[in-house]
């Protein structure tokens, strides 16, 4: 390709200049949202695939569906920011980026699939990269161990293999703190910890919205905000597990039923749809499905909803928003009801879901990071309230709703 001047100063900011150098097998960034990590790996990786003829890059998350929409946007981005576009060949089905000049390729693959993961061969060079999007939501580490063992074998000269976490910290007690923030000095591990300040890009709105997290939420701005390691103490639900399993033979369990649940959001929270099997007789809930995404209109809402194949379904939804319940009866869920409210709602509800074991399969990736931070409210001394914290908990407001008409007392809702 003909040679372009391009300064990475001016095109990836300040803050990554170890990032940027690093070549040993780990480079793990913990950072908080706006601190240009996955935008920063996104460029790293177009630029050094450009200059590495024989490396070829294998993008990961732990569900194939959360891909398209973070990191192949991401790495598309990063093309038309260098200005490269027309040596890059775009693709969606399959999923797949290659650089035109040498055949080097971008593959994305799921954690859910793992065979997939582990059977790639490539056209050209060497298979020596891999990013690690989320990491977070990889909560075995011996799934980790996999896909470290799949970037092994030979690469020329120049190159080196190297595997590239990013997440946000939500949980001290993840096993990449102990694997790689506490881990003695080591020339192959590079553990950095980023926030928005480094982001010189962002303007006063966008700093607005940390200010006003800091001042009404202080535990979430020292995770979303400075990209410290969130403190988790006192969770409100410890009878979970994280568990594959086949949904067509949990529906033939005696007496099995289904049930969905509804939260709205918009521009800061999520709407969250909850998709659960309950077994009120071996008191077991399995949660197989779920939606999770912020700026959804209640249009946006019927589509997802829809080409989930729920939409036939019986939804129990918030009832603080009447209007978008019934907009959403107008639109084709005509099954969509609102929840009731009572006394005690909030804890009832929690009481309930306690005596049950919750077996979370693991595409329910915003559940398994909910239900892992859902903790109960302290007060200035750090004495524990009898309310749970007003976070993480779109999808477990959601939960309450589905479970409403199944649980002790059917005159209260859960919220």
């Amino acid at each position: 390709m003909d040679s372009a001047d391009i300064s990475l100063k001016k095109t990836v900011g300040k803050g990554y200049n170890k990032f940027w150098h690093f070549k040993g097998r780990y480079r793990v960034v913990k950072g908080s949202r706006a601190s240009k990590k996955s935008k920063t790996t996104a460029i790293w990786y177009i630029t050094n695939m450009m200059k590495y003829k024989g490396a070829n890059l294998l993008v990961v998350r732990k569900t194939f569906r959360t891909l398209k929409d973070s990191c192949f946007t991401e790495l598309k981005w990063a093309i038309n920011r260098l200005g490269v576009g027309e040596h890059w060949k775009i693709t969606e089905s399959p999923l797949q980026l290659e650089y035109l000049p040498t055949g080097q390729k971008v593959y994305f693959r799921g954690l859910d699939d793992p065979l997939k993961v582990t059977s790639i061969t490539v056209d050209v060079g060497s298979l020596c990269w891999m990013w690690i999007e989320e990491s977070y939501e990889i909560m075995n580490e011996a799934d980790f161990d996999i896909l470290d063992e799949s970037i092994r074998g030979q690469v020329d000269e120049d190159l080196f293999k190297q595997i590239t976490l990013t997440f946000n910290p939500w949980n001290e007690h993840h096993w990449m703190k102990k694997r790689f923030f506490d881990a003695p000095p080591d020339p192959d591990i590079l553990a950095l910890t980023t926030n928005y300040l480094c982001n010189e890009w962002l303007d006063a709105a966008d700093k607005k919205v940390f200010d006003t997290m800091k001042a009404n939420n202080p535990r979430r701005y020292s995770v979303a905000g400075l990209g410290n390691w969130g403190i988790v103490d006192g969770l409100v639900f410890e009878n979970w597990t994280e568990k594959a399993f086949n949904l067509e033979d949990i529906k033939r369990i005696a007496g099995i039923k289904s049930a969905f649940g509804l939260d709205f959001g918009y521009t800061n929270d999520p709407s969250a749809l909850w998709c659960g099997m309950v077994d009120l007789v071996g008191k077991k809930l399995y949660v197989f499905d779920e939606m999770y995404q912020t700026g959804m209109s209640n249009e946006a809402i019927h589509k997802e909803v829809t080409s989930m194949g729920y939409s036939k379904e019986k939804i129990t939804a918030d009832c603080a928003e009447p209007k978008s319940i019934d907009r959403l009866r107008e639109l084709g869920l005509s099954k969509v009801k609102g929840a009731r409210k009572g006394k005690d709602s909030v804890n009832n509800g929690i009481d309930f879901i306690q005596d049950f074991e919750i077996i979370i399969h693991p595409q329910c990736v915003n559940f398994l990071t909910e239900i892992s931070n859902y903790i109960w409210a302290t007060d200035k001394f750090g004495k524990k309230l009898n309310s749970p914290i007003d976070d993480f908990n779109h999808l477990m407001d959601a939960m309450r709703y589905a479970l409403e008409s199944m649980s002790k007392g059917e005159t209260f809702s859960f919220k």
